[in-house]
């Protein structure tokens, strides 16, 4: 049993005191060594053994009264114990002050500390352990540099003090010197080798630090076996086995990390490394239960920072993105630069992503790419945003970029393949089939959707056939074979020869009793439609329309379909079936601008001018005036008041048609690249008597329209042929009819043979002219204006023959001659 003996006063006797009885207050052993005058070393001793006992109260009250100015003046000739003590109080208060996180109160307890070292100069100002003492609380706030300067003066004294060695360790590893803080680490061990575990800890700190792992384990087991409950050590070796990223290391260090725990339940950075487990195993009410404990303990900015980014995944997770915001910024403040920290930053990236603030959003996802430049996931997520931003090549960029760093990330591709498809279809499609061929490798089912824009970029340049496959592979079995197949059931032939009983759904229940099941997945809704769009584009039109018909059967408010049977409709000249079709639609949803605008065009065409013109504003009206084709349809109203084959009001024919040069090219301020737009504007021009200007405008839209089978706009070659005609230009304009014809209607408008047949006419080609009036004849036998043309042409033809002056004999043989010899 420790014990102390105080001498009493002029006398020979000793109070004894045992060193594990001490009293609980401290009040009593003071009186007896005030009483007693002990030395000053006795008060050091008594202090010390309460601190290790835990009475830190009674271990202060000892000490400051032990530094008391009556104290000063009694013992005034004893200096090392005055110093000492002094020494012990500013070590005291600088730990409070570290381990405190109220700024306040932190720095309070730092000014007591540079009180009591100032105290402890003046008694005197070379004392070597005043300096490490000054030192080390210059290091615990942060000010490095003066640290060193501090220790420096007294290593200079005495090259092997330990303790300023262990100082100066200290300043070098936070400098980031680690080799230079090795150094001084073992040479404090060669000179005291006796050392406390602890020191053979920033050993193996260093070799952490300069990547020798190894080592580095040896000094923190080595740590262990000398001080079996060194938390620090724990923690360090619990971080390594963790990083090994196997499972029996995980296991390993999820051990020693509760070990750790259990020994120090205030340690910051077990808590830290507990709370990222937790949240692995979505216990989040533990993660924030450790996070916050960690915050309440720890003042230090790095292991802080990560403790609030703990707490700001847990909430992401969740989904209260306004708090995971939060702490993420909390956890950025708490770090000088992404380097030091760079996961919140990602985090943040995301929230701001998703609460659609892309400005912050790019900030922070390009401060990660300042950390990791070849980050794919960084890189795609900046790809996205710039997407948002509007800047679709920034986006290919790093798109392209991901790419090049992983060819094997199939999503990176599917990505690019999105942003392409605007601008490039060659290359979209070659990233989606990219893609498609990652993931079957991989393993990997297809996605639907991949397959489904494949086949659509492969009708969209027209290679069908590639289409098809694309769309069935995507669709798979179902009742659509059925429907498509070679071999269909007869009462299919029946249902696909029309679309005037399209309520009928009596075919899909006559299947049902056949045994075959008409199911229809909503996630292949939009690929039947597809494919019913690729039959129609093939002439399939009875088999289209059953799709149509299949969708409408399972999802009766899906108006794309009853708009699409409309269309048919209207090809067919059943301008009443098409419009009973788009007021299905319109059941389903009366301000569908589509539905409206397209009713519009119906009555437009039916020459009801009054309800078309309602019809196409109130399609503006559905979308605040921003639908492109509404005000399209405007402008397009306008222009055929203007040129109504009534007797024309020239100043009402001018308004109508400067109000739809107005509309067109309100559009094309929105969307330059509208073609539609374009073509109204040139035809306006034209009938303006602008055609040069009308007829460049008209050559570049048809440019622009030959590249996409989804544009058809045979509109632009009749306009165009319209030009060359006005301008006496008739061969160019007959050329543009034919092909036209060929092209758009495979010879069969009666509407532009008849254009064809004027172009002949006024170019005097009486036998053409005559020969384009009787196919048209042939394909509409009940329009007389063709037969009264027809009639005229032939009267003219003759005329013409008989007002031929008479050839003679050698005449006739020479012209043959001349002709054989041109052939």
């Amino acid at each position: 049993m420790a014990c102390v003996y105080i001498p009493v006063q002029n006398s020979e006797e000793e109070v004894r005191v045992a060193l594990d009885q001490l009293p609980r207050d401290a009040s009593d052993i003071l009186d007896i060594l005030k009483a007693e005058q002990a030395p000053l070393d006795l008060w050091l001793i008594i202090a010390r053994e309460y601190f290790k006992q835990g009475k830190i109260e009674q271990f202060r009250q000892i000490l400051e009264e032990g530094s008391s100015p009556e104290i000063d003046e009694y013992y005034a000739d004893v200096r090392y114990e005055r110093i000492a003590i002094l020494n012990a109080l500013g070590a005291y208060y600088s730990y409070l002050g570290k381990i405190e996180t109220k700024q306040r109160e932190k720095e309070e307890h730092f000014i007591l500390a540079t009180q009591y070292y100032n105290k402890a100069s003046r008694i005197d100002m070379h004392e070597p352990s005043t300096w490490v003492g000054k030192g080390q609380l210059l290091l615990a706030k942060g000010e490095v540099e003066q640290a060193f300067s501090a220790f420096k003066i007294v290593l200079e004294g005495d090259r092997d003090n330990v303790p300023a060695l262990l100082g100066q360790a200290c300043v070098e590893f936070n400098r980031g010197r680690y080799s230079d803080s090795l150094e001084l680490y073992k040479r404090a061990l060669q000179v005291f080798p006796n050392c406390p575990g602890a020191v053979r800890l920033g050993i193996g700190l260093c070799r952490y630090k300069l990547g020798q792992f190894e080592k580095a384990r040896l000094a923190f087991q080595r740590v262990l076996q000398l001080d079996s409950e060194n938390v620090e050590a724990l923690v360090a070796l619990a971080i390594m086995d963790l990083q090994a990223n196997e499972a029996s290391g995980i296991q390993k260090g999820m051990d020693e990390m509760r070990r750790a725990f259990e020994i120090y339940p205030y340690c910051a950075m077990a808590l830290n490394y507990l709370a990222n487990h937790f949240f692995f195993t979505g216990q989040h009410f533990l993660v924030e239960q450790l996070t916050e404990t960690a915050l309440a303990v720890t003042n230090h900015g790095p292991t802080k920072s990560h403790s609030y980014y703990n707490l700001a995944r847990s909430y992401h997770s969740k989904g209260d993105y306004e708090k995971a915001g939060f702490y993420y910024m909390a956890s950025i403040k708490e770090i000088n630069k992404p380097h030091e920290f760079v996961f919140p930053y990602y985090g943040l990236g995301q929230v701001k992503l998703k609460s659609g603030d892309f400005r912050s959003a790019l900030s922070n996802f390009e401060k990660v790419l300042e950390v990791y430049p070849d980050n794919c996931e960084t890189l795609k997520a900046l790809g996205h945003i710039y997407v948002q931003l509007g800047q679709v090549e920034k986006a290919q960029e790093f798109m392209r970029k991901a790419i090049k760093i992983d060819p094997r990330d199939a999503q990176a591709f599917l990505d690019l393949g999105e942003l392409l498809i605007s601008s490039d279809t060659g290359a979209a499609l070659d990233a989606f089939k990219t893609a498609r061929c990652l993931m079957e490798k991989g393993g990997q089912a297809v996605p639907i959707e991949v397959l489904n824009n494949i086949g659509v970029l492969h009708f969209e340049r027209e290679e069908f056939e590639l289409a098809l496959e694309s769309l069935n592979k995507a669709l798979g079995d179902g009742i659509w074979l059925i429907l498509t197949g070679n071999k269909p059931k007869s009462y299919v032939i029946e249902a696909s020869a029309s679309i005037l009983d399209y309520k009928d759904m009596q075919l899909f229940r006559q299947l049902e009793e056949d045994g075959l099941p008409v199911e229809l997945l909503w996630n292949k809704v939009t690929v039947v439609f597809n494919l019913a769009r690729l039959h129609e584009q093939l002439h399939n039109t009875g088999t289209a329309t059953i799709l149509y018909r299949l969708i409408l059967f399972k999802y009766p408010d899906y108006v794309d379909a009853y708009l699409r049977l409309a269309a048919i409709a209207k090809a067919r000249n059943n301008l009443q079936l098409s419009i009973e079709l788009v007021n299905e639609a319109l059941k389903v949803n009366d301000k569908c601008p589509n539905a409206l605008s397209m009713l519009g065009d119906l009555e437009l065409k039916n020459d009801d001018w009054v309800k078309a013109k309602e019809t196409f504003r109130s399609a503006s009206d559905a979308t605040d005036g921003k639908d492109s084709y509404a005000i399209l349809s405007l402008g397009n109203w306008n222009y055929f008041a203007a040129i109504r084959n009534e007797k024309r009001a020239p100043k009402l024919e001018a308004t109508h048609l400067e109000k739809a040069k107005e509309l067109y090219t309100r559009v094309l301020v929105q969307h330059t690249a509208n073609l539609y737009a374009a073509n109204g504007a040139g035809v306006v021009l034209a009938e303006k008597g602008h055609f040069d200007v009308s007829k460049d405008i008209f050559t570049q839209v048809q440019e622009a329209a030959s590249g996409s089978v989804f544009v058809q706009m045979p509109d632009v070659w009749i306009n165009l042929a319209h030009v060359f005609f006005a301008q006496g230009n008739f061969a160019l304009a007959v050329k543009m009819y034919q092909n036209c014809l060929r092209k758009f209607y495979y010879n069969t408008d009666s509407q532009i043979l008849l254009y064809l047949a004027r172009t002949h006419y006024e170019a005097e080609q009486w036998q053409d002219c005559k020969k384009t009036l009787l196919r048209a004849i042939h394909l509409a036998p009940s329009n007389y204006t063709l037969r009264f043309d027809a009639g005229v042409a032939m009267q003219k033809f003759s005329t013409s023959t008989l007002q031929k002056e008479k050839r003679t004999a050698d005449e006739v043989v020479s012209s043959q001659y001349v002709q054989q010899l041109q052939s």
